[in-house]
């Protein structure tokens, strides 16, 4: 430990001395008027894959780029480096003959990760390398800091999603994702514009909160002295819009919602919402079945996609099957032979599901769909027909009020949008809320609240509408192949490093050792070790041989959400240094939030057999250390140094 702790002081110390150096560069370049802060344009006339795709119509012609130095290899009179800019990068040769004397000295002196302008003819190395012989090069920004080595790059989940714009220069896979990103918007923004429908604003700040089952954000409005929300939803305004005789409206936005972080889950995120008059949730499956295919094939090329291996074909028709039809296919239970509340809860309570007593039967039939269908949608499916208990907002089923005319689509397992034949009965309306507001006294969060002003939207008369939700982040991830939701938001939401004010964060500091808090600074509240009790060591030993059978080993939490029906157990995944993901479950989130975890490196027993938690495979065991504190448990989730690789084994 003492070793370890003398080599990270010195590897420090030697960080301390590159960015003095760096430092005394720049002070010497503003000693000598040469202050590249002082520049304030640059006259760009190409970029980097421009030269090398079109390389004949730029062969031996002047161009000049600009753009972030990656290497550079100084060969005495002549020297290379390599400048990557938005599009790639493209390799420079460096002479003195032909930049001066003074230029090249100053060259020579550029540090990896300053901005540089470069002025120079296009031609071949005798190797066949596309590249700039340079006649100018000139310093535009002097990098202060030190890029991570170029090698590893920047590997730290944690870290690349807080340094995004680190990220974005190291790792060109992930600025080709957002790039991706931007033209999967534009294109869904032509589709839509193509189709008659025209783009509008809505507010995000609002009295009440609705048109979604989520709990949301509150803050207060000084300037009115009135307590307001964030959006959770962009529904209720975009009818109010149907309403006004606006017949096709969609909004790409933000909503908010005050959910954990996890793989598909980030609490702003970004919902593509339209409603359309005079058609119904048919019409709408038409319209996002065609609306998916065409952006996949304008952006991507084609219509085939792979996601984690899998392949996934957007070209042929979706799946349309009801809720209760495919939880009969793929777990065989007819839920056209349940009638009653009481019914349902015992066919919950045979299969292990846990609910409130305030559930109905609808709400059990969700719960039975998301236990046991959810996983294998993998092929792009319309779930339609959903229980009027959790479809607040939608028309019922003439043939059969028990159920509405809603669909969601599932693709990869993950709902990708959620659309109705919208509810325009104000009376009808009224008393769903009702409900809603039944729901929400007793202690449902994300119930909807009564809302006069649309109702008396809906009594001005709504004509008939279908209306739908897309997630834009998952749509990325499908047709960007990224596994996880953070890895499509250029700045997703993370906890802060500094440790919160709070009283009771100051308490769970002092009776669970946040793990977050204790690395950035002392917590306010120590530990009174007069209070802990640790309990006693076994008096049995345990031979060697079973001992030496549990694989030990380092792994990191790549994302971590709350396992849905559970108060305590918390899902992992985990990178285990292997090619797949590896799930652990974990009934520690009475100690830790989900976002505080996501990053770690952690241990875990990595060879025991699977066990079914919440029916979900439980892969192994996380490494706590536990113990009495004043009475009650305490908790620490064990944590090691991040630059343990995941994967290595523990003795």
């Amino acid at each position: 430990m003492a070793e370890q702790q003398n080599q990270n002081q010195v590897k420090e110390e030697d960080l301390n001395q590159l960015l003095k150096v760096r430092r005394d560069k720049l002070a010497e370049l503003q000693e000598a008027g040469k202050d590249p802060f002082k520049i304030t344009k640059y006259d760009v006339t190409v970029h980097s894959s421009d030269i090398k795709e079109n390389y004949e119509e730029w062969e031996g012609k002047e161009v000049s780029v600009a753009g972030r130095m990656m290497s550079k290899r100084v060969m005495g009179k002549a020297s290379f480096c390599n400048v990557q800019d938005l599009k790639g990068n493209i390799q420079t040769y460096v002479a003195r003959d032909s930049i001066g004397e003074e230029s090249y000295k100053d060259f020579k002196k550029m540090d990896i990760g300053d901005i540089v302008g470069i002025k120079g003819t296009a031609f071949t190395t005798k190797t066949g390398e596309i590249s700039i012989h340079a006649t100018s090069v000139v310093l535009l920004t002097k990098s202060l800091q030190i890029l991570p080595e170029k090698f590893h790059g920047l590997t730290n989940t944690d870290l690349r999603y807080r340094q995004r714009y680190v990220d974005l220069v190291m790792n060109p896979e992930v600025r080709d994702t957002f790039v991706k990103r931007s033209q999967i918007i534009k294109a869904i923004r032509d589709h839509l514009d193509e189709q008659g429908f025209m783009e509008v604003e809505t507010p995000m700040l609002v009295p009440n909160a609705g048109g979604a089952a989520a709990r949301p954000f509150e803050t207060h409005y000084n300037a009115l002295d009135e307590d307001v929300k964030l959006r959770i939803s962009l529904e209720l305004y975009l009818k109010r819009l149907i309403v006004g005789g606006l017949e096709r409206v969609y909004e790409i936005g933000r909503v908010f919602r005050n959910e954990g972080v996890d793989t598909r889950h980030n609490p702003e995120f970004t919902l593509m919402e339209l409603y359309q008059a005079y058609t119904d949730y048919h019409g709408m499956m038409d319209l996002v079945e065609n609306l998916f295919r065409s952006v996949a094939l304008k952006v991507l090329g084609t219509a085939v996609v792979s996601y984690d291996g899998v392949e996934i074909d957007l070209s042929k028709p979706f799946e349309r099957i009801t809720m209760v039809d495919a939880l009969k296919k793929y777990k065989g239970i007819d839920f056209t032979e349940i009638h009653t509340d009481e019914e349902a809860k015992a066919l919950a309570d045979q299969y292990h599901i846990a609910y409130e007593a305030r559930h109905k039967k609808g709400d059990i039939l969700s719960m039975l769909f998301e236990e046991f269908v959810e996983e294998n949608l993998i092929q792009p499916t319309f779930i339609i027909d959903h229980p009027v208990e959790i479809s607040p907002l939608t028309k019922r089923k003439p043939e059969d009020p028990d159920y509405t005319e809603r669909f969601e689509l599932f693709i990869t397992k993950r709902e990708m949008a959620n659309a109705y034949s919208e509810l325009n009965d104000p009376i009808d309306q009224r008393l769903r809320f009702e409900a809603q507001e039944v729901l929400k006294a007793a202690g449902d969060e994300e119930a909807n609240s009564m809302d006069e002003d649309f109702l008396n939207a809906l009594m001005i008369g709504m004509p008939p509408t279908g209306g739908i939700g897309i997630g834009i982040d998952r749509f990325v991830m499908l047709l960007t192949d990224s596994y996880a939701i953070r890895d499509v938001l250029l700045f997703p939401t993370m906890k802060t490093l500094e440790p919160k004010r709070a009283e009771n964060k100051a308490e769970k500091v002092a009776v669970n050792g946040s793990a977050e808090d204790a690395t950035v600074s002392a917590p306010s509240v120590q530990i009174d070790l007069s209070k802990v009790k640790i309990e006693p060591l076994f008096a049995d030993d345990v031979d060697f041989e079973t001992f030496s059978k549990s694989d030990f080993r380092v792994v990191k939490i790549e994302a971590c959400e709350a396992v849905p029906k559970s108060k305590k157990l918390l899902k992992f995944t985990l990178n285990d240094g292997t090619d797949r993901k590896r799930t652990i479950l974990s009934g520690i989130h009475e100690y830790y939030e989900p976002e505080e975890l996501v990053g770690k490196t952690c241990v875990a027993i990595t060879n025991l057999p699977p066990r079914k938690m919440m029916g979900i495979d439980s892969e192994g065991m996380l490494i706590s250390a536990v113990y009495e504190y004043d009475g009650r448990e305490g908790l620490n989730l064990l944590m090691l140094d991040d630059s343990i690789p995941a994967g290595a084994k523990l003795y």
